[in-house]
């Protein structure tokens, strides 16, 4: 018995010392030229490998500083770059045949740059596995690689000729690869637009799973990424087969997570269209290698909608859904509910991402909803009520389209609220010598039986037309008027009290709005109403009102 164990116990001492010095007597380094060529068919963009080492115990080859060349429209820098890349193989045929047969593919620490095109058509990965790509990487010759790390050896080392050309992929246009994992850990993805002054959008500790992987077949995959300004994204779903003409139109579908995005930096919003806050999505992905497919539920806290806004003081929930025609790079609007508890708008119509700026033309309609609900909204759109004051009660309806490029946009159309109070401001004595001949008493809070107006609003400030607002303790006041883009207000009006139009102005702030009486409006108004519209002889009567409206 002892006699037996002693025998296994040399047998797996003799196997220990085989698996520790095999690798000595095999230079991996020799693999590297085929190692090279494998890959660099496989992506269509020529690869590059420094030193190689072999771990027989984990049956893997490990190479250091590698780096895959970008498409040479785009740049001549390493589309990707990685300190170390470790390669499982199988050992059997690499030790007694010298046969390189790939299983797994770990890419360690890479930084990997993704760019869009100056016109936004196409991105530097979209010839990823093509065989325009090799074609291309055979004519332009590729990028300058990274120094590859000190090596032993090196006069016995065979050296792939980095200027030779990329190996030819199949005639079909995908190579004829298979990996039966593919991993990316601790990544760092950056993403930016050729031409663009924006900084570059930085996703780190991205990390990515794929099982049983070729270009040839769908895929299992899952990824994880820190977004830029917080939060986290999570994409789980199938992938394949990569489509042979262009990388952006592969099949997928995929669920979407994301947690904490900072819209403003996230880079999924275009920064134009002055919108900010952080979010929550949950929602799935498809595409059919021409269309994409985006539908969810987005929560949004702190959420400003225009530039010279401020947070909302409520979170906002939008349903919505989305198709995107990939090449064309403009899609549909489905589905956009957006809602503040009870109160629901919605938003529909179409975009064009293909510009250096988005474009939309996009209708939102609400209808009843209630004005308590919305309150807390209003800063985010930039509205400023004046201190202290709030609205109370009441429906609001809105029919709005916006048009054009978002740095430009123009939104035009109408609103109508009804039967809301301005609590906290006494609309009635900032108009003193109006309502003063109304005769009706005025109280703290403006009760508003009635406000419409047609408006547009655009870079240049906000037009508001055919304004009707009905203040039960005042009368009817109607009139136009404009909100500078620094909130400065010009405003000219009418109130009709007992058949009498008496003419104000509206200067000042929205947050601190002054109501400036037209004096001899007011003056002339009045006599017309005594004199049932006829002419008044000489100036002393006029004059002597003049002076009593200046009080």
């Amino acid at each position: 018995m002892k006699r037996g164990l002693k025998i296994v116990a040399i047998v797996i001492a003799v196997i220990v010392i085989i698996l520790i010095a095999v690798p000595f007597f095999i230079n991996a380094n020799t693999f590297r030229p085929k190692l090279e060529s494998e890959l660099t068919t496989a992506l269509g963009r020529q690869v590059t490998v420094g030193n190689l080492s072999l771990s027989l115990i984990s049956g893997s080859v490990g190479a250091d500083n590698i780096a895959i060349a970008d498409d040479p429209t785009f740049s001549a820098t390493p589309f990707v770059q990685a300190q170390s890349l470790k390669v499982g193989v199988e050992m059997i045929p690499l030790i007694f045949s010298k046969t390189l047969n790939v299983t797994e593919l770990t890419l360690n620490e890479p930084q990997i740059s993704l760019v869009k095109s100056e016109k936004g058509a196409k991105w530097n990965f979209s010839s990823i596995g093509t065989k325009s790509a090799a074609q291309s990487q055979q004519t332009n010759g590729p990028p300058e690689p990274m120094k590859a790390a000190p090596q032993a050896n090196t006069q016995a080392t065979p050296q792939a000729n980095p200027s030779s050309p990329a190996p030819a992929t199949p005639s079909g246009g995908n190579p004829n690869l298979t990996v039966a994992k593919l991993t990316v850990k601790n990544g760092r993805v950056t993403i930016s637009k050729a031409g663009s002054a924006e900084s570059p959008h930085v996703y780190s500790n991205v990390n990515i799973a794929v099982k049983n992987f070729a270009f040839t077949n769908s895929f299992p995959f899952s990824m994880s990424a820190d977004l830029p300004g917080g939060g986290k994204l999570n994409l789980d779903g199938n992938a394949g087969p990569i489509s042979p003409s262009d990388a952006v139109l592969t099949p997928l579908n995929a669920k979407l997570a994301v947690e904490s995005m900072n819209l403003e930096q996230s880079g999924f919003i275009d920064p134009a269209t002055g919108i900010s806050g952080i979010a929550d999505l949950n929602g799935t992905l498809s595409s059919d290698g021409n269309q994409a497919k985006v539908s969810g539920t987005l929560q949004a806290t702190k959420l400003q909608v225009v530039k010279n806004g401020a947070p909302a003081g409520r979170s906002v929930v939008v349903t919505f859904a989305t198709a995107y025609e990939l090449t064309r790079q403009a899609g549909t609007l489905t589905q956009g509910d957006i809602a503040m508890g009870k109160a629901v708008a919605h938003l529909t119509g179409n975009y064009d991402l293909s510009g250096k700026v988005t474009t939309v033309d996009l209708k939102l309609d609400g209808n009843g909803m209630p004005v308590d609900e919305l309150e807390a909204m209003l800063p985010a759109v930039g509205v400023k009520l004046p201190p202290g004051a709030t609205l109370k009660g009441g429906d609001l309806n809105i029919n709005l389209t916006s048009t054009g490029p978002v740095d430009k946009l123009v939104t035009s159309g109408s609103i109508r609220m009804e039967n809301a109070a301005l609590e906290n401001f006494d609309l009635g004595s900032k108009l003193s010598s109006i309502s003063a001949l109304s005769g009706k008493q005025t109280g703290k809070d403006t009760e508003i039986k009635n406000l419409s107006s047609d408006v547009r609003v655009s870079p240049e400030g906000t037009q508001a037309n055919n304004i009707n607002l009905t203040v039960p303790s005042i009368g009817v006041m109607t009139g136009d008027g404009t909100v500078s883009p620094s909130d400065q207000l010009a405003f000219k009006m009418t109130a009709t009290m007992g058949g009498l139009g008496i003419p104000f102005g509206i200067e000042g702030t929205t947050s601190d709005p002054k109501f400036v009486p037209n004096v001899e409006g007011m003056a002339e108004g009045l006599l017309k109403g005594v004199t049932g519209g006829k002419s008044v002889p000489g100036q002393n009567t006029l004059k002597g009102l003049k002076g009593l409206f200046k009080k």
